[in-house]
């Protein structure tokens, strides 16, 4: 039995691997004729032309879209509408499709050719849906790791997030499919994103935050652009006349769509002259109610609509969508060709982290008996949540590929560990009954209606309900008694964007605050026998009824009996813990400490059974201090896609050496990351914005300011200037094989502005094939200007035998010596000696020259 499996393994492997050559080959075939065409003479004529058969009101209908995810349809001019499709790991609005692993783990890979191909991937899977936009991808820069949308962002370096994203959009569009660059700019954050203004000295901005899209539009030619919900600089991205008008139009020569994202656009006038071209997802501000009146005073030109339908008509020209079906016929809606994309992205995303004794990997001979353990074990988890979330045909959790590999003679034993939410709300043995006082205020204020409750299980994790006709707040207040010694979790979650605060003994521990959506929150409290503590939650709902719940239990308690057992008599533990597509998603910041009672997990499988490995779901880093010095191994795997459960197998087992590089410094605090100063609105520093929409009473939002202190520090700049070190360093990924860095050559002395060129070579110097991302630094310790340390400038992804050498030549424009003047406003090369260091992570780099710019 066990040789019919491997066998049955290794046959549909071949056969992926058929369909995906097979694939590519009648993809790259078609796409020629696919691929959008030059803008043109003719193409312009024929735009001018339906144009000029337009009313006014025709036009302004033409920049806003319809039905959510389309544009509207125009048939005075033969014009149809357009299909749009959210993206980044799969285009997921129109069914079942194929879940890639996108976003940071396509980071991971740092491979350009991988992107591409992915890209061309989605292009194929939105022909097959009849879908003309791909809103993707998102670039944004991971500047802070509770950002919840850092798993579909890449990484938190633009020269990296460009070259992916440069690949990946040179894809989706060789397959006759727009591709949405987004979103632009400075959305670093999910917390209360659309009130909140990204305060951004322009030199951040032009260096940190604003090459990837820069990159999109200049060396990918992207043709749509996605505008974020922030404010940037106090303005809202959508009418921001510096980043639309004078770089991105201007400065940067884009001539595609510069859309909204959806109900991102506040002012009606601001917009038309701020750049927007198409308002999603309808003309709720860009409509004939609001720009008539403007058109005929005069604070918008006609010739300013004009500008917007025509790029609208050329774009959609230019890719035969009038002309042709988008339906493509020789593309599948499930495809194997797909799938092996899918599994060559996980194989190549995930990262091993740590490998004491190189515990890994595995024997599957020598194990009898495995235990794979944690919430993230089954069913498999994909991807984060939100508007990039896909949902895949097949998705292949851990428990299932680790049983497809080991075969029938390795018993395999699988449990969560961890209770349902609910039962920690319901099962929660409070010290007499719960007090709850219900005020008629906003602020506890009053005379409350009091009433007593058994618990606290009202816990909806909805984010938009009725609202609340009457203010209200509720105070709950309770006792709970120890039964015995030890570490206790408490546990509290509510609905989107109600807050509460949570404290024991009058000191507080937990805090929701106002936010689009939520995740519960937890914290651990040590407690001796028969000690009891004081509970008092303030709850402050925003929607009718309660969506609160709050509970408190014993960590011990809490771990199911099954853990213990299985871990106990396994030769080795799988525990798969991290976040999912409730935990770290769109809308809603995320945690830097993993999900509620998920270390306590941990510490009670370590416990029983040393021979633990972690495998960790989640867009970027979290607190790993209360268990990784118990464990020898600890595996990264992002968000690996549908195919993640096959790759964390293989990889895990030795079946495919591990070859991921961190996109990201994975700190060991949220204290230490260099934004966490600078993350929140500044208090006191709130500003208020009056927002009038045609046909609705005008509204005044609370804006908050988040001053971005951390100027260039992000990331590995931060630790690389200050000499501190992160818990694990960007670019930083193990292997089961050892390379050597050799033979570095650049010239002593160049031109400033000329290509510097720079040779050296990779050997694989361990026992087994494997896969190296050489990366290269420059420092410039004689700028002017104060400048980070060092920033990746150039990499290459490499795929050596054991033993074999490969020769690596890269290239280094000015830009790569260049930084940003503020008073010149414009790209600056200070003369004078830089250094080029080169290794497999910013902190390790073996090789180093000079090479002076005259």
């Amino acid at each position: 039995m066990k040789k019919i499996t491997q066998s049955f393994i290794e046959t549909f492997s071949q056969r992926v691997s058929a369909y995906l050559c097979a694939g590519l080959m009648a993809a790259s075939m078609a796409a020629a004729a696919q691929a959008p065409v030059p803008d043109s003479p003719t193409i312009e004529a024929k735009a001018k032309a339906m144009l000029a058969k337009l009313t006014l009101e025709e036009k302004i209908k033409l920049i806003s879209g319809v039905d959510d995810l389309y544009t509207n349809a125009m048939p005075s001019v033969g014009l149809p509408r357009f299909k749009m499709s959210d993206a980044s790991v799969g285009v997921r609005s129109w069914g079942p499709t194929t879940a890639y692993a996108g976003g940071a783990a396509l980071a991971a890979t740092w491979d350009v050719d991988f992107a591409r191909k992915l890209g061309e991937s989605l292009g194929r899977d939105a022909r097959v849906r009849n879908v003309n936009f791909l809103l993707g991808p998102g670039v944004n820069i991971a500047r802070s790791p509770v950002d919840g949308r850092n798993f579909e962002y890449l990484s938190e370096d633009p020269y990296l997030n460009s070259a992916l994203a440069v690949s990946y959009i040179e894809g989706v569009q060789s397959q006759g499919v727009i591709a949405t660059v987004k979103h632009f700019a400075a959305n670093n954050e999910e917390y209360s994103r659309h009130d909140t203004s990204a305060e951004v000295d322009e030199r951040t901005l032009r260096e940190i935050y604003l090459p990837s899209f820069e990159a999109a539009v200049t060396r990918a030619h992207v043709d749509a652009v996605m505008n974020s919900y922030n404010l940037v600089n106090n303005v809202h991205a959508t009418q921001n006349e510096f980043l639309n008008l004078k770089v991105l139009k201007g400065e940067w020569g884009f001539h595609g769509i510069l859309m909204s994202d959806w109900d991102s656009t506040y002012d009606s006038i601001g917009a038309a002259n701020g750049g927007l071209d198409l308002e999603m997802p309808s003309g709720r501000f860009m409509n004939a109610k609001g720009l008539l009146p403007a058109i005929t005073a005069g604070t918008v030109k006609e010739s300013t609509i004009d500008d917007k339908v025509l790029r609208l008509l050329r774009t959609e020209l230019r890719y035969g969508f009038t002309e042709r079906p988008q339906f493509d016929p020789a593309n599948s809606t499930y495809s194997l060709a797909d799938r092996a994309v899918a599994l060559q992205g996980a194989r190549e995303s995930l990262t091993l982290l740590k490998n004491d004794g190189h515990f890994l990997p595995l024997n599957a001979a020598k194990i009898k008996t495995i235990a794979i353990i944690g919430p993230d074990a089954w069913p498999a988890v994909p991807s984060g949540g939100g508007s990039s979330e896909a949902t895949p045909f097949t998705p292949a959790s851990i428990v299932t590929g680790i049983a497809n590999l080991v075969g029938p003679d390795v018993q395999v034993l699988y449990t969560r560990g961890l209770p349902d939410l609910a039962d920690v709300f319901s099962r929660s043995h409070w010290d007499g009954p719960i007090r709850v006082a219900t005020y008629p205020s906003k602020d506890f204020t009053g005379t409350p209606e009091n009433s007593i409750q058994d618990n606290i299980t009202d816990y909806n994790p909805a984010w938009w309900s009725r609202a609340d006709k009457s203010p209200r707040t509720i105070r709950y207040t309770a006792n709970f008694k120890a039964d015995k010694a030890g570490k206790y979790m408490i546990l509290a979650g509510a609905g989107g964007g109600e807050k509460y605060r949570i404290s024991i003994d009058g000191k507080q521990v937990l805090e929701q605050k106002q936010v689009e959506g939520q995740s519960p929150l937890s914290a651990s409290v040590e407690l001796s026998a028969g000690q009891t503590i004081k509970v008092e939650a303030d709850y402050l709902p925003t929607m009718a009824g309660s969506h609160f719940g709050l509970g408190i239990v014993s960590e011990a308690g809490m771990i199911s009996e099954e853990v213990k057992q299985y871990a106990s008599i396994a030769d080795v533990v799988v525990v798969s813990v991290g976040y999912n597509n409730s935990t770290e998603m769109e809308g809603s910041d995320r945690t830097f400490t993993l999900p509620w009672g998920q270390d306590a997990l941990i510490e009670a499988v370590t416990a029983a059974n040393s021979h633990t490995v972690i495998t960790l779901t989640g867009g970027g880093a979290t607190d790993t201090r209360r268990w990784l010095d118990k464990v020898p191994a600890l595996l990264h795997t992002y968000y690996p896609g549908q195919e993640g459960g096959t790759a964390i197998a293989e990889v895990l087992f030795g079946k495919h050496n591990p070859e991921g590089k961190l996109p990201i410094s994975f700190d060991r605090s949220w204290e230490e990351n260099p934004s966490y100063p600078y993350y929140y609105p500044v208090k006191g520093a709130d500003t208020t914005l009056h927002v009038d929409e045609p046909g609705r009473p005008p509204v005044d939002i609370t804006v908050g300011h988040v001053k971005y202190g951390d100027g260039l520090m992000v990331g590995y700049r931060y630790w690389t200037t200050t000499g501190k070190h992160p818990l694990f360093p960007f670019g930083f990924g193990l292997s089961y094989t050892t390379f050597s860095f050799s033979n570095l050559e650049v010239a002593a002395a160049a031109k400033s502005g000329s290509p510097v060129t720079v040779t050296f070579d990779v050997k694989n110097t361990g026992g087994m094939e494997g896969a190296e991302v050489p990366q290269l630094y420059v420092s410039d310790p004689s700028a002017k200007a104060k400048r980070p340390e060092r920033e990746l400038k150039g990499f290459e992804k490499v795929h050596l035998a054991s033993g074999e050498t490969k020769h690596i030549t890269l290239t280094l424009d000015a830009r790569a010596f260049s930084y940003w003047d503020d008073t010149a406003h414009k790209w600056t090369i200070d003369p004078g000696q830089f250094v080029v260091r080169v290794g497999d992570s910013c902190e390790d780099t073996p090789l180093s020259a000079n090479v002076t710019l005259n």
